[in-house]
């Protein structure tokens, strides 16, 4: 399959566990100021919207209330696929982390092992994946694999032989995060190798290796890619990005430059099989 066949899916990831507006006052808190920047972003080209919930003062929260809350907003204006992030925050338990399914989403990130991320250690056993893998397809949420490491991978390809996970899977490429693969051209194929040849991927990159890594992912004929201040703030070296919307249009653009049309949330429904 020619590496520009499928429209490009872009992600938008308005606000992750970990930056606040300490990295930049733009960040957003409430649900309403999720919604909106959420909107904003698809307005700007994001068919994906990958969801975290913060309390009013910016802690993170599994609240599936909070979720909810934005999720309503944004349905009663746009229909783009909405993606909760069942990775929650390095100190929630798995019980907090999955709270968000309850929120009626189209989509999940699902881990498939631990890491070390940053100082902090990230516990996703494999007895937890699985029992979240279950609990979201019988919610009728379909999950999104994050891939921080090689090892992921593999416990991926394996939950899905098992039947834990069904084809064709959905993953999410991250790299560059501290303790897991680097941000580096040949990360793409070796978190790839261990899986199927049909599996749609997108990548992530954190923050300086943003648009390089990226850039590679659309050439290389990647499914999707994520931007949104939950990876990066900036739109250059020492320019902040004015909004995500602003991230989203830059990382648009780049893609139609090198010959990539822009997925609509209709197309993107169709590529990811999400109903």
């Amino acid at each position: 399959m020619a590496w520009d066949t499928h429209p490009l899916i872009i992600t938008v990831a308005p606000v992750g566990a970990e930056v606040t507006r300490d990295n930049h006052p733009g960040v957003p808190y409430t649900p309403a100021e999720i919604a909106a920047a959420s909107l904003e972003s698809v307005e700007a080209g994001a068919s994906v919207v990958h969801l975290h919930a913060r309390e009013p003062d910016g802690k993170p929260s599994g609240d599936p209330l909070l979720f909810a809350e934005a999720i309503t907003a944004i349905r009663m204006v746009a229909k783009p696929i909405i993606m909760v992030s069942t990775g929650g925050a390095v100190w929630m338990t798995i019980q907090d982390r999955t709270r968000a399914l309850e929120a009626g989403p189209d989509m999940c990130s699902l881990e498939t092992g631990s890491m070390n991320f940053g100082d902090d250690l990230f516990l996703t056993s494999r007895p937890d994946s699985i029992s979240s893998a279950a609990l979201a397809y019988g919610k009728g949420v379909v999950p999104e694999i994050e891939l921080f490491d090689v090892g992921h991978s593999v416990a991926a390809a394996r939950m899905l032989k098992e039947g834990h996970l069904r084809g064709p899977l959905n993953v999410n490429l991250v790299v560059g995060v501290p303790g897991g693969i680097d941000a580096v051209p040949e990360a793409i194929p070796a978190l790839l190798r261990p899986l199927p040849d049909e599996v749609r991927w997108s990548v992530t990159a954190i923050g300086r290796h943003q648009r390089r890594m990226l850039s590679i992912a659309i050439l290389l004929g990647a499914a999707g890619v994520r931007v949104g201040f939950e990876d990066n703030v900036y739109l250059r070296k020492g320019q902040l990005a004015k909004s995500n919307a602003e991230l989203v249009e830059d990382i648009a653009s780049v893609a139609r430059q090198l010959g990539r049309t822009i997925a609509t949330p209709d197309e993107a429904r169709r590529i990811l099989s999400v109903g």
